[in-house]
């Protein structure tokens, strides 16, 4: 039986944005990181909370997802930000890196252009701080086509939360006891690849 997708975002999930003070939340702890690319004098400042990374192991262990990064972190998301919360290793989606100006530069996360046609007719769940009203309507229609498809929106000034996380399992739950017979259509991912019904439902924080 194929598992849904669990598509995982960093920046605002993960990493919160500061709060219009300047503040992070207390609960997370600066790294400094070098992405690939950048100059080794041209490190980053990351927070991360090592009791999210907790909350995912659960979810993870309990064998009701396939894990994929879905981030602009890419490879990075693999071999720097999951380590250090600890997480088990799974595989990226390898998205391209458009010239754009804003994240939604028709109107949906631009992320979107490329998750649709890679997921093709599998279940998944994806959480993301950047999602817009569209992005919930085509959650919805997707469902309504038979592909169950749940939306995870945390407040990207604090992130996940542990009700994202109870959102997700029992969502993931009615999904796999839904889930009769293997989805098709599905491109493989970057870095190892995982295979992969319920009612849409979108959660926000």
């Amino acid at each position: 039986m194929a598992l849904p997708y669990l598509l995982l975002d960093i920046d605002g999930v993960l990493i919160p944005f500061p709060a219009a003070d300047g503040s992070t939340p207390p609960t997370h702890v600066l790294h400094n990181v070098l992405p690939t690319g950048r100059h080794p004098d041209d490190s980053v400042h990351v927070w991360l909370d090592p009791g999210r990374g907790q909350l995912l192991t659960g979810l993870l262990a309990s064998g009701l997802v396939a894990p994929v990064w879905c981030t602009s972190w890419r490879k990075d998301a693999t071999t720097i930000i999951g380590p250090l919360l600890g997480l088990p290793d799974f595989p990226y989606l390898d998205l391209p890196r458009p010239q754009i100006t804003t994240s939604h530069p028709d109107g949906y996360l631009w992320k979107r252009n490329h998750v649709d046609p890679w997921l093709g007719t599998a279940p998944a769940v994806w959480i993301d701080d950047d999602f817009t009203p569209a992005d919930h309507t085509w959650a919805t229609e997707r469902t309504a086509r038979g592909y169950p498809t749940l939306l995870v929106q945390p407040d990207p000034c604090i992130g996940l939360l542990p009700e994202h996380i109870v959102a997700t399992r029992l969502w993931a739950e009615g999904t796999t006891n839904r889930t009769q017979a293997p989805v098709s259509g599905r491109p493989p991912v970057s870095h190892a690849a995982v295979p992969t019904t319920a009612v849409f439902g979108r959660v926000t924080q």
